[in-house]
């Protein structure tokens, strides 16, 4: 089994979680996942199978949509209701819900939240945390491309951004742009680039028989491609010439063979092997 598995996380599993169990329902050894989901979270998991882990280096698709809401009056250890609260205050709702969101559209450095797996000195920030270090800023550069409202009386709304953007970072911030201590309340991911809740098969109802595999070639689909003979030349791995303007190409011999790179004039060497 090759390809891409689209998931439909519950809420209550890791996404390591996701992987093992599907790895003893599919029945195979070669099975990752493309990107974290909380715990707490549900929705999209994008998981690959057999030679499509291969490739994990070469995805490109990696903006994601998620649906949130955001709890008002108090912070907590977590940025989310799920953690120790720090912090409370009155709530204040002098404030418009869509003009406010908007305001976080375009790039910007995002605070990380202590909870998160980002490493600093080789340790992960959630490690620090456990051993009671709080005072660590650590930022991503990220991109907001869109934000609205779903339901103005829970404070739910809608985000594309794209990778390493923190939703619980939005919902902490919010506090911060209303006179207002915050925390994200919920958490479903909607997204990961082409691949929708729409494609997506529930955890429970997965087996060998009924599990949909999208192809290989999805997630490479950005790479310009190429049909070269002898292909048995790309199997062996070897330098090989071709006439083209693109710097990095995938090479098909019906399904992606191989990832090859310029090296020099129209010299490509393999950078990946696929099969």
């Amino acid at each position: 089994m090759d390809g891409i598995i689209v998931v439909n996380k519950p809420t209550g599993m890791t996404s390591h979680d996701v992987v093992n169990k599907l790895r003893r329902k599919l029945n195979t050894k070669k099975i990752g996942h493309t990107g974290t989901l909380d715990p707490d979270a549900s929705g999209v998991l994008v998981v690959l199978v057999g030679k499509a882990c291969k490739a994990l280096q070469f995805l490109q698709d990696t903006d994601k949509v998620y649906r949130s809401s955001i709890q008002l009056g108090y912070t907590t250890s977590t940025d989310d209701v799920f953690g120790e609260i720090k912090e409370q205050k009155q709530i204040n709702l002098d404030f418009d819900f869509d003009s406010v969101l908007q305001s976080f559209e375009g790039k910007q450095r995002q605070k990380v939240p202590m909870t998160s797996s980002k490493k600093v000195n080789g340790k992960k920030l959630l490690e620090y945390q456990r051993q009671g270090i709080e005072n660590i800023d650590v930022f991503n550069n990220v991109e907001i491309y869109s934000i609205h409202s779903i339901n103005k009386d829970e404070l739910s709304f809608e985000v594309h951004c794209s990778s390493g953007c923190y939703v619980r970072s939005i919902c902490r911030d919010f506090g911060l742009k209303t006179n207002n201590l915050s925390c994200m309340k919920s958490l479903q991911r909607t997204q990961v680039g082409r691949f929708t809740i729409d494609m997506a098969q529930d955890l429970e109802t997965i087996n060998s028989e009924n599990v949909i595999v999208y192809p290989l070639s999805m997630i490479l689909s950005h790479i310009p491609r190429i049909d070269y003979q002898p292909i048995q030349d790309v199997y062996n791995g070897k330098h090989i010439r071709i006439d083209t303007k693109y710097d990095r190409v995938c090479i098909y011999d019906s399904n992606p063979v191989a990832i090859y790179d310029r090296d020099h004039n129209n010299v490509f060497k393999c950078v990946r092997g696929l099969f």
